[in-house]
C-alpha cells in the first residue's frame, strides 16, 4: 500500500498559461486502456483487496499524476535554457535518454539552449574545470548506438549551493538529472535549494540503475538489457559445467541490495540451478544447507550452476572498517563470488568429490553495452515523458511507469527505501520454480 505518510502531489513551479505546440495531438485524447489524460490519476492499488483496504471513498483513493504532453505549458520554449546531466555508474542507455530529450525539446517544442554538464554534478562546480558543452541534434546523432555517457560521469555530491548558482548564472530554466539514488537524493536537494532562492527552475529526474532497486516504477531503465547480458554468462556457465564430470558453473551477478538480475536472467535462461539474493539469507553448512545441497544435486545431475547477486552471503565475509563506503555512500561490499568459489571447491574436496569449478563474473561488461532495443524505446519514452513535464513546470519529481502507465513520482517517495525481490512474492515463487531449490537452506 502508498506509505500515508508521503503525499502523492507533485510540485509545480506555477499556473500553465502558455499554449502547449503539442496542443493538437490532444485534440481527441481521452483516458482509456492505452491513454491517461493529464486530468485523471493513476491509482496507486490494483486489486480489489488494496482498494477495499483503504476503506476510501473513490475521489479520495491515492493516486499518481500520469505522465504525457499537456495542453498548457508553463515556460515558453523560446526562451527556455535547459542543462542535463548524468551521474554516477554506468548505465545501458543513458545516451538513449541523452538523446531523447534533446531531440524532444528541439524538435516539438522548438528550444534552442540545451547544455551538457560534464562528468556529473562536478560539472557544476568551477574548480573542476569542466565547461558544459551545447547540445543539438546534431551532437546527439548515433550516441544511442554505443555504451556509456557522452556527457561523462562522476560520484558522489557537491555543494548543492554552488550547483544552483552556476544555473542561475547560465540563467537555466530546466535541469534534467539521470542517475540513481543518491543522484535523486542530490537532485531534490538542488530542487529545495531552487524554491528556498524563489527561483523558477523545473529539476526532474530520469531514474537508471541496473538493479531495479528504485521503488514505485514498474522497471529502471537498462535493468532489461542488463539481464539479458547477464544471461549469456549463464549460458556459458551451463556449457563449462556439462562438459565435465561434476562440473560447476558460478556466476557473480550486479545487485548490491536487490536481486532482480539473478532472478530475471535464471528465468530466462532456465539453465540455473541455485539463486542466491540479498533479500533470502542462506545457511552454508549442515545437512541441509547450500553446500550440501549442491554437492547431491552434482551427484544425481552431474553439474549445476549457481547464480549470485553481489550482495547475496555479506553475513560470511569478514566486515570492513565501521563507516567504510564509496563515493556515492554505499557500503562497501566483499566479494560472495571468490568466497563461494573457494568453499565451493573446499567442501567437495572435504568430501571425496572430484569437480571442475569456473566462475564468471560479467559485471562490468554488462552495464557497459548500448542499451537492448526494448530499453531504447523505454528511454525514448521515459525523455518524452520527461520534458513534457518539465515543460509544464514540474519539479522534485522523476518519471517512471507504474502499472504500465508513465506518472510523475515525486522525488522524496522515490528515495524513501528500495525496491527488492519479496520472498513471498510471484517472482522469487517462479525462480523457485524454475531452479527446484528449496524455498531456504537452512
Amino acid at each position: 500500500m502508498a506509505p500515508e505518510s508521503v503525499d502523492l502531489t507533485v510540485r509545480t513551479l506555477g499556473d500553465c498559461r502558455i499554449e502547449s505546440p503539442l496542443a493538437p495531438l490532444l485534440a481527441e485524447t481521452e483516458s482509456t486502456e492505452h491513454y491517461v489524460d493529464e486530468n485523471d490519476r493513476v491509482l496507486f492499488d490494483d486489486t480489489v483487496n488494496m482498494v477495499a483496504a483503504r476503506k476510501a471513498k473513490l475521489d479520495a483513493l491515492p493516486g499518481f499524476e500520469p505522465g504525457g504532453p499537456r495542453r498548457k505549458i508553463f515556460f515558453q520554449p523560446s526562451k527556455t535554457r535547459v542543462g542535463i546531466v548524468t551521474c554516477g555508474g554506468l548505465c545501458p542507455g543513458l545516451n538513449d535518454v541523452i538523446r531523447g530529450l534533446v531531440l524532444e525539446l528541439t524538435s516539438h517544442y522548438g528550444v534552442t539552449k540545451i547544455y551538457g554538464f560534464r562528468n556529473g554534478y562536478q560539472g557544476f562546480i568551477a574548480k573542476y574545470g569542466h565547461p558544459p558543452i551545447d547540445l543539438d541534434a546534431e551532437a546527439v546523432s548515433g550516441v544511442n548506438e554505443y555504451g556509456g555517457t557522452i556527457l561523462g560521469t562522476s560520484r558522489g555530491s557537491q555543494d548543492p549551493y554552488e550547483i544552483v548558482d552556476c544555473l542561475e548564472s547560465m540563467s537555466i530554466n530546466v535541469l534534467f538529472v539521470i542517475g540513481g539514488d543518491g543522484s535523486m537524493r542530490g537532485a531534490l536537494t538542488i530542487a529545495d535549494v531552487v524554491k528556498e532562492r524563489g527561483l523558477k527552475i523545473a529539476v526532474i529526474g530520469v531514474p537508471k540503475t541496473i538493479d531495479n532497486d528504485i521503488p514505485y516504477i514498474d522497471q529502471s531503465f537498462g535493468f532489461q538489457t542488463a539481464f539479458s547480458k547477464a544471461t549469456e554468462s549463464l549460458r556459458s556457465a551451463h556449457v563449462e559445467a556439462r562438459a565435465v564430470p561434476n562440473g560447476v558453473g558460478l556466476v557473480q551477478v550486479m545487485g548490491r541490495h536487490s536481486g532482480f538480475i539473478a532472478c530475471y536472467a535464471a528465468l530466462a535462461n532456465n539453465d540455473a540451478d541455485y539463486v542466491l539474493i540479498p533479500e533470502v539469507p542462506f545457511q552454508l553448512d549442515g545437512d541441509d544447507g547450500f553446500l550440501a545441497h549442491l554437492r547431491r544435486r552434482v551427484r544425481e545431475r552431474g553439474h549445476a550452476v549457481v547464480v549470485a547477486a553481489e550482495g547475496a552471503g555479506q553475513e560470511y565475509l569478514e566486515s570492513g572498517e565501521p563507516g567504510q563506503v564509496d563515493q556515492s555512500g554505499n557500503r562497501k561490499l566483499k566479494d560472495i563470488g571468490l568466497y563461494l568459489r573457494r568453499r565451493i571447491a573446499d567442501d567437495f574436496a572435504e568430501h571425496g568429490m572430484e569437480t571442475s569449478l569456473k566462475y564468471i563474473d560479467p559485471s562490468y561488461a554488462i552495464r557497459s553495452v548500448p542499451a537492448n532495443p526494448y530499453d531504447s524505446v523505454y528511454c525514448i519514452r521515459l525523455a518524452h515523458a520527461a520534458v513534457h513535464a518539465a515543460m509544464a513546470g514540474r519539479t522534485a519529481m522523476v518519471v517512471g511507469r507504474w502499472r504500465g502507465r508513465f506518472v510523475h513520482v515525486p522525488i522524496a517517495l522515490a528515495i524513501s527505501k528500495r525496491n527488492q525481490v519479496d520472498p513471498a512474492g510471484d517472482l522469487w515463487m517462479s525462480v523457485l520454480e524454475t531452479t527446484g531449490q528449496p524455498r531456504r537452506f537452512a
